[in-house]
């Protein structure tokens, strides 16, 4: 079958290699193994078992044929057809009770891995998710575990399985009719040789399965979420989006026609290889039973062991590859698992309690990761290119953004924020409950500062200081638990209003949500909802305005009642009612509380104890509105084209507060 221009183009540069299987890698899978390694012990002493009641078979059908029936022998003719009937069923059991410890073992292990995975990402730096797609991460979760469990539940156990077999099936045909035993054996370079090499075609075809629908999926993930959903209805892209859709389900369409007329090839030549060494067999036994050497009982014996000893032997050439390609989903996982996570939590960290709120930035900087240190690198699956692809475009994706985007001012105030350091000597104090306005142009450094605090990074260089106590130094607990953060972005989980306001706060009362809610204004729309505080709030929280979604993240702040509060105050998209109730419980939210705010207002820069100014990761001025203003520097430029011809109206108006 011929594959179209883009399917050639995509695997042109596929590797030919082998998964490499050390030492090291193997010590590592035994130890997710070794709880169950009585289990895993007693499937070998099942499989054997079973392996050993089909051996009786054609030794009860030679008797069958050579003794019983000439003899007209009828009691031992009732009893082999009881031990006929006996045998397959001892043999299921056999196979239930392997099939429930087979289940054990396989979903143990796919259980430990998950948890072992979910865990480590869960704790890793706000900088892994930004260089590693979710999509890749979640394949590593759900597929690779899978190909993990059956490295240790069914691929090892089947290789030994099938040796012992091959050797045990062997040894009886030999004591049997040895020159028969090895005509049969003489065809097995042809059987390796045919299924090595239509193998190693079925595999590069299956890796290429695998890998054209993982982009074929990648591009469903990107379009069918409620984001990618609206931005296509919004640009008219449906039917574009449907013909780019069309082409990846046709690739995955075209390879696994070709999968299965390889795979169908390869049976048949395996098959082929296989009659020949049955009629080599029959037709040299045959002759043998002409001439009265041989028996016809002991013939078909031959046949049916024939069948097992050439089931155990391709079993045994594919073993290799099935054992190295079921180690590459363990490499994958441990790839995962190896990733250092950046912020880490001393061994004698210090719980912080009792705190008043003092922050303070000494001298610090920061850049992001060099890419590729610290974070998930282009992976090969066995005969599969590495991902670099662009999901829609298809194309190679060299250059990749992290952090915040560094452009020119929308306003044109100032010169490019393009740089490669994102903060330089940043040094400011806060005292407790007071507040503090981060301004300046777009990829100034703002935001990257508001996530130190928290620690979702750690700075580059300097410290960051909580009543006196570098960040790096206390619990990451005790820390996230006193500050409060209300980004941009609100974030709800599908869930219902009430499930996503007691993730500030489990264990607080419903008296206590809708004092939050009160105070954030957003409980009397809460009531007002046919299910109220149950109304499920859809993906993302979309069935929700964007007022509602930034004051129901506010509740869920207020709940936490943290003593350190940092808001990106944006509300230009909204409302003048949905602004006007935001600012109102911002005024609550912050008081008593040490608050870091981006202001996009000219009313909170006015009610701001001290101001800071940034510029291209600096902080270029420092000071109160009137003292700024005074300097007539990059604070007075950005009040003399923005500020001040909203100043009036927020003067006339000061329900319907204006964003700067």
């Amino acid at each position: 079958m011929m594959r179209s221009d883009r399917f050639t183009r995509i695997h042109s540069d596929a590797p030919d290699e082998k998964p490499r299987i050390t030492r090291d890698l193997l010590k590592r899978v035994w130890k997710y193994a070794r709880p169950y390694r009585w289990y895993i012990l007693t499937m070998l002493g099942v499989t054997l078992a079973t392996t050993g009641l089909g051996l009786l078979s054609p030794l009860i059908l030679r008797d069958l044929i050579d003794r019983t029936l000439p003899a007209g022998d009828l009691h031992r003719l009732s009893w082999l057809l009881v031990a006929l009937v006996i045998i397959p069923l001892l043999t299921g059991g056999l196979n239930l009770i392997l099939r429930q410890i087979n289940s054990r073992v396989g979903e143990g292990v796919v259980y430990d891995l998950r948890v072992a995975l979910f865990s480590h990402l869960q704790r890793m730096s706000l900088g892994f998710f930004t260089h590693t797609k979710s999509g890749e991460l979640l394949s590593r979760i759900n597929n690779d575990v899978v190909g993990a469990q059956t490295a240790i539940s069914n691929t090892f156990v089947n290789i030994f399985t099938s040796f012992i077999q091959a050797i045990v099936v062997l040894a009886v045909m030999l004591t049997m009719e040895w020159r028969l035993s090895l005509i049969s054996v003489s065809i097995l370079p042809l059987f390796f040789l045919a299924a090595r090499r239509l193998g190693k075609q079925l595999r590069s075809i299956v890796h290429w399965q695998l890998d054209l629908n993982a982009r074929m999926n990648a591009v469903a993930q990107e379009l069918l979420n409620i984001s990618g959903a609206l931005l296509v209805k919004l640009f008219g892209r449906a039917e574009k989006e449907d013909k780019r859709f069309q082409q990846r389900a046709a690739d995955v369409r075209n390879i696994g026609v070709r999968r299965a007329v390889t795979g169908s090839l390869f049976v048949v030549s395996i098959s082929l290889l296989g009659s020949i060494g049955f009629a080599l067999v029959y037709g040299v036994g045959g002759y043998f039973v002409i001439n009265g050497t041989l028996t016809i009982g002991t013939i078909v014996a031959l046949g049916v062991y024939l069948g097992t000893l050439y089931g155990a032997l391709q079993t045994l050439t594919n073993a290799p590859v099935d054992f190295a390609t079921s180690m590459v989903s363990f490499e994958r996982v441990f790839e995962v698992l190896d990733v250092p996570n950046e912020i880490t939590e001393k061994p004698d960290a210090l719980t912080l309690r009792d705190v008043q709120g003092v922050l303070e930035f000494q001298d610090v900087g920061f850049h992001y990761t060099e890419e590729g240190k610290g974070f998930l690198r282009d992976v090969r699956r066995f005969g599969q290119v590495p991902d670099r692809m662009a999901v829609l475009s298809g194309e190679t994706a060299e250059k990749r953004q992290n952090g915040e985007e560094e452009r020119e001012d929308e306003k044109g105030i100032g010169p490019s924020q393009a740089r490669d350091e994102v903060l330089e000597h940043i040094s400011f104090r806060v005292e407790p409950g007071r507040l503090v306005a981060l301004v300046g142009p777009s990829g100034a450094g703002k935001t990257t500062m508001t996530y130190l605090i928290p620690r979702l990074y750690d700075p580059t260089a300097g410290r960051i200081l909580i009543d006196g106590h570098d960040l790096r130094d206390v619990t990451l607990a005790s820390l996230t638990g006193q500050i409060g953060m209300v980004t941009q972005e609100t974030y709800l989980f599908h869930d219902t209003i009430r499930v996503n306001l007691l993730y500030g706060r489990a264990d607080a009362t419903p008296a206590e949500i809708e004092a939050a809610a009160r105070a954030a204004n957003i409980h009397d729309f809460v009531i007002g909802l046919p299910s109220g505080y149950e109304t499920i709030v859809g993906e993302r929280g979309y069935r929700l305005s964007g007022g509602e979604k930034q004051r129901l993240a506010l509740a869920r702040v207020i709940l936490k009642n943290p003593r350190i509060l940092v808001l990106d105050e944006a509300t230009s998209s909204l409302d003048s009612q949905s602004e006007a109730l935001i600012q109102d419980a911002l005024k609550r939210v912050m008081v008593g509380r040490t608050s870091i705010v981006i202001a996009h207002r000219l009313s909170t820069i006015l009610a701001a104890d001290l101001i800071l100014v940034m510029d291209r990761g600096r902080i270029s001025e420092r000071g109160t509105h009137n003292e700024l203003l005074a300097k007539g520097g990059i604070y007075a430029r950005l009040y003399e084209t923005q500020f001040r011809s909203k100043m009036k109206n927020e003067t006339d108006n000061p329900s319907n507060d204006q964003p700067v």
